[in-house]
């Protein structure tokens, strides 16, 4: 017997955003997630291939800058805490920095040919610098999120809306930004992507209202003090259950993302096959995101991601079955792509859900810390993800723009595609079953109404 049924349950009355309002909060995904998207999938294979820096060194770099951006994280969510203008508190940064975030774009995809130390050198500075960014913008993107509504069920909807972009600019970035550089260049390319950010946050920032307000407790505060508000997240379980699964998540992103045009180039012996690969998982993503919000409506966002793991469970061992046939490993990587559509669409959602079960137990409502702690855990999965890559690769003597490779280099290929992330499915469906704030939703919102009501 399912534990909750969302619809069958009475939500106390909060404003809900218009559903323009609510596409005008997905568009900005397009921008922000098409360009993660082209450095998770393209990015180490960019470094090694094309700039020619050693596999090893890469590896190190991208778990290095992760786990710096990571703790930047934390430091921006009590920024947007502290944030008070005439825009609202996280507005303000989707504004100021969709531009620098477009320049640093393509400053990644631009590494000079200035000797193997230069550009490892340019490789840090430009890919830290990028981080940066990156997170003055994502967080407040997401805290966002949190700030335009109560309203669960229009909370979960605004992360679908936000899902259907992020999926639609995956599968643009997976299936043409290979052929497009190998045309145009990787900077040109690197350029369009950066107009397509700059468009998409400036209809964020124009269309979407902040209307929650700024503390809904009992003692109002306009600034949460870091300490108190850091003791607060850590003392939330639902927050650290989320938060493991992100690094879970994007950790297994990381991996069948990055990973995949080295199984393209070496298992299967045809770079240009990789677009192939990318439909295979970005198809079904997108399809199934148009399917899903009946499904969150009546089950609930931890039972509908759950079953996605179990989905993606499947995918991988059909890929056992001969990791050498691309038939098979495409036949899987279609489950694949229907299992991780559950998580993208409903994750930003269940993050912010995690913000009044916080609230309620600590007295402190702080949507920049929640996702900024929940986003360090994004950044460090996609690090190890990355990383794992980098230092697999170095370690079997993958030796970058050869066409040979070495039996070790292909077996940890297979492993980095199939292996690794199936024993992460097993983790992803583990930690969501212990994740059930939907259960309990309806009644932290009514106490907290109770709680301001009585202030």
């Amino acid at each position: 017997m399912l534990l909750n049924k969302i619809a069958n349950q009475k939500l106390p009355e909060v404003e809900r955003p218009r559903k323009k309002e609510m596409w005008a909060y997905g568009l900005g995904s397009f921008g922000i997630f098409a360009v993660w998207s082209m450095m998770s999938s393209f990015l180490t294979y960019y470094y090694t291939d094309v700039a020619g820096i050693t596999a090893g060194a890469v590896g190190t770099l991208m778990l290095v800058s992760r786990l710096l951006d990571g703790f930047t994280d934390i430091g921006m969510g009590s920024v947007v805490d502290k944030t008070k203008t005439k825009y609202g508190k996280a507005r303000p940064w989707i504004l100021w920095m969709a531009i620098p975030l477009a320049i640093t774009t393509v400053l990644l995809f631009s590494v000079p040919d200035i000797g193997d130390t230069g550009k490892l050198l340019y490789a840090y500075g430009t890919y830290l610098l990028f981080v940066l960014i990156y997170t003055a913008v994502s967080i407040p993107y997401k805290s966002l999120l949190g700030i335009m509504t109560q309203h669960q069920f229009s909370r979960s909807q605004s992360n679908i809306y936000s899902a259907i972009f992020i999926l639609i600019g995956n599968l643009l970035v997976v299936t043409l930004t290979q052929p497009l550089a190998s045309s145009l260049g990787w900077t040109t390319l690197a350029a369009l992507y950066g107009v397509m950010i700059v468009v998409s946050l400036y209809v964020t920032f124009f269309t979407v209202k902040e209307r929650v307000p700024v503390s809904s407790m009992s003692i109002v505060r306009d600034k949460v003090p870091f300490k108190e508000g850091f003791k607060a997240l850590i003392t939330n379980k639902y927050w650290l259950i989320i938060t493991m699964y992100c690094v879970a998540f994007y950790t297994t992103i990381g991996l069948t993302q990055g990973a995949a045009i080295y199984y393209a180039q070496t298992v299967i012996g045809n770079v240009n096959i990789f677009p192939l690969i990318g439909l295979a998982s970005a198809l079904p993503m997108l399809l199934g995101v148009f399917l899903v919000s009946p499904y969150v409506k009546r089950f609930g966002k931890r039972n509908v991601a759950m079953t996605g793991a179990f989905i993606f469970i499947t995918g991988q061992l059909v890929k056992l079955i001969d990791p050498t046939s691309l038939t098979i490993f495409l036949s899987g990587h279609v489950l694949v792509g229907f299992g991780i559509m559950p998580a993208i669409a409903l994750t930003f959602a269940m993050i912010n859900d995690t913000i009044e079960y916080g609230e309620l137990k600590s007295g402190y409502r702080t949507e920049g810390l929640v996702n900024s702690g929940a986003s360090f855990g994004i950044k460090v999965g996609t690090g190890i993800g990355l990383a794992l890559i980098g230092w697999l690769l170095g370690f079997s003597g993958y030796v970058g723009g050869s066409v040979e490779q070495t039996d070790l280099a292909t077996t940890m290929i297979l492993a980095l595609n199939i292996y690794i992330p199936l024993g992460l499915g097993v983790v992803l469906a583990i930690l969501m079953w212990m994740f059930k704030v939907d259960k309990d939703y309806p009644e932290i919102l009514a106490k907290l109404q109770e709680r301001r009501n009585g202030a």
